[in-house]
């Protein structure tokens, strides 16, 4: 039973990072027989692990036909970041309010340095990384545990989204201007400006994000 879960965890990695990186690319469909001599497993954690895809959004599981990885569309992200812009922004307003000290926001503050350092070297995957654990730990000072489960649901369709955007993007310059606005109201107990200053931050990732779906889309038709 332990080696069976285990396998399962193994395989739902995976399958994650083959959908992430495009190796199982967006509209693709697989038989998952040939998942399991894919990843050199049987079928029962394979089949586990595809159960927990779909329920995440990330492939449809179709009788007698295996199984689709699902494409992100710009509906899906106008959506998706609406959402995220929402519970994001009630998260910074919220962390504005707790009174934080600078060293309880030290893991914010590194991952905009962090940002900012991938940016002047052009390194966009580590600027993607860095990013990422800005958003993780903004919501999780927000010390709101509906919000912090709802947006880690969520969190996948943006990194496929982002994976499949990111060397297409300029260089995000005023992201890192935006984020470094954010964290100075929360420095500041500052929540109504905390609140504004990352709803507008998110509003325009989402129109920038639609509009290279978009240009995506119609490349690919």
């Amino acid at each position: 039973m332990t080696k069976t879960q285990s396998n399962g965890q193994r395989a739902l990695q995976a399958l994650r990072e083959m959908i992430f990186s495009g190796h199982l690319a967006a509209g693709s469909n697989h038989l998952e027989s040939e998942l399991a001599e894919l990843l050199e497993m049987s079928r029962t954690p394979v089949r586990e692990a595809v159960l927990t895809l779909e329920a995440q959004g990330l492939l449809e599981l179709r009788p007698r036909k295996g199984v689709r990885i699902l494409p992100v569309s710009p509906e899906d992200m106008r959506e998706i970041y609406d959402v995220l812009t929402e519970l994001e922004s009630l998260a910074a307003e919220q962390a504005a309010q707790q009174g934080y000290r600078a060293a309880q926001l030290a893991k914010l503050a590194r991952a905009i340095e962090d940002m900012e350092v991938a940016v002047a070297a052009e390194d966009l995957e580590r600027w993607a990384e860095s990013d990422d654990r800005f958003h993780t730990e903004l919501v999780r000072l927000g010390r709101n545990s509906r919000i912090e489960s709802i947006v880690m649901m969520m969190r996948d369709q943006v990194r496929r989204a982002r994976a499949t955007t990111l060397f297409m993007r300029p260089m995000p310059l005023k992201s890192n201007e935006a984020h470094r606005r954010v964290y100075q109201a929360i420095e500041q107990g500052d929540a109504i400006i905390a609140r504004a200053a990352h709803r507008a931050h998110r509003q325009q990732a989402r129109e920038m994000l639609v509009e290279l779906l978009e240009r995506h889309r119609l490349r690919a038709l």
